[in-house]
């Protein structure tokens, strides 16, 4: 995998994140507990044997790249080996990133500059930096290899519903050619073997570096442009290059096949409780596949107190390292480093980041709550569904989420 390239595309607003992005980077936002989002591509891509990697950021990119710094520098320059964040850096023209084509366009120095110092490069790997998944990446460079394919799209099978104005819908024949691509339809072309299910795109692309090139030239001179992947690239090349679909079975490496977008705080919220189930959907426990990240000095994790009325337990939850549980409850929620809950509060369905602190008899539901929230003894949240719209942020499903650093009194 020494003669494959990868770019991971980090510089998203996650505006649909919000207020989690306000501060940071989409691919920066926690997730799991101990994790940031990123860790999961940057992980896959270290067990996949990749190891020249170029982060492209933009928005927010701060806490991103102290994260890249402090947790991702375990490989060595010295043989070629990096993961490197690229900022904008206005080579080609005085704007920002237009789109996930035209980051990559605006970077082909990159691209040249590896070449020259290391040798030909035989495949451009492009990931998104803000899913979650296990996937080894090898199998699909293999398969783009032996199709002798100009792009080779990763595409997970879901259902219609699902994929409806959320996904690309690649629509693919027995051979996997692809034959059609559809940029979040409204209603998507369904696979032909299950009229129920079909192909989504998963941001996830092998190129041939020449016919990418020649396109994203091409894509550069159109005005009318998106300068999208999906949009324009993948679009144009369909019908005109050899497009192939790659099944993510073939790379999964999860217990089954698992893939999140948890770009809307729903799905955010859907996923941690993917990660609490007694059989957890998403296994983080696979040490043939450990998920790698920046682990703070923090003591372990403890529950404390044992009466009645006033017992630390935590139930079907994630408690990170740091937490306290001092005789208060927990139940299906992940607990981010240093949360601390105190006697006779209630934690249920929720998600709590960095440092939040929950007073004594607080009462907490379905919700997320971000670094370094303060909760004041009494407090509700997630129970009141008309005072938490007149404070917080919630979603179309009910999730109430509260900003970094806030403090919530009673009402």
């Amino acid at each position: 995998m020494h003669t494959v390239l990868t770019f991971v595309l980090a510089g998203g607003r996650g505006a649909r994140l919000q207020p989690l992005t306000r501060d940071r980077a989409k691919p920066a936002v926690p997730y799991g507990g101990i994790y940031r989002i990123i860790d999961f591509t940057l992980s896959n891509c270290l067990h996949s044997g990749l190891r020249q990697i170029y982060v492209l950021t933009q928005y927010k990119s701060l806490s991103l790249e102290r994260h890249i710094a402090a947790g991702w520098s375990m490989l060595s320059p010295a043989v070629g080996e990096f993961i490197t964040p690229v900022p904008p850096q206005q080579r080609i023209a005085d704007h920002w990133y237009r789109g996930t084509a035209d980051a990559i366009y605006q970077n082909w120095y990159s691209v040249q500059r590896f070449a020259m110092e290391h040798g030909e490069i035989t495949e451009l790997l492009i990931l998104a930096g803000d899913h979650v998944y296990k996937m080894d990446y090898r199998p699909m460079v293999a398969f783009h290899r032996e199709r002798g394919a100009d792009l080779t799209v990763a595409a997970l099978r879901v259902p219609r519903q699902e994929a409806a104005r959320q996904l690309g819908v690649l629509v693919a024949d027995a051979a996997h050619n692809v034959m059609q691509f559809q940029e979040k339809p409204d209603d998507p072309a369904p696979a032909p073997d299950d009229p129920s299910t079909c192909l989504g795109s998963m941001g996830i692309y092998v190129f041939d570096p020449a016919v990418l090139e020649h396109r994203l030239l091409e894509d550069a001179a159109m005005e009318a442009s998106a300068h999208d992947f999906g949009r324009d690239i993948i679009n144009r090349m369909v019908g005109e290059a050899r497009v192939v679909a790659f099944p993510f079975e073939l790379g999964n490496r999860n217990d089954r096949p698992y893939w999140r977008d948890v770009g809307t705080l729903d799905a955010y919220w859907e996923a941690h409780m993917d990660l609490v189930s007694v059989v957890p959907e998403f296994n983080l426990y696979d040490r043939a596949w450990p998920v790698h990240t920046y682990h703070q000095p923090w003591p372990p994790a403890k529950t404390v107190h044992e009466e009645p009325g006033r017992t630390g337990e935590a139930v079907n939850s994630l408690l990170s390292p740091g937490c306290i549980v001092s005789g208060a409850r927990v139940v299906r929620s992940v607990l981010s480093p240093g949360v601390r809950v105190h006697s006779r509060a209630q934690v249920e369905e929720s998600i709590l980041l960095d440092g939040v602190d929950v007073g004594r008899g607080a009462r907490i539901r379905r919700a997320i709550l971000d670094k370094g929230a303060v909760v004041s003894p009494g407090a509700e949240v997630g129970l009141d569904g008309a005072d938490d719209r007149r404070r917080f942020s919630v979603s179309p499903g009910g999730v109430v989420t509260v900003p970094k650093e806030s403090h919530i009194g009673g009402r």
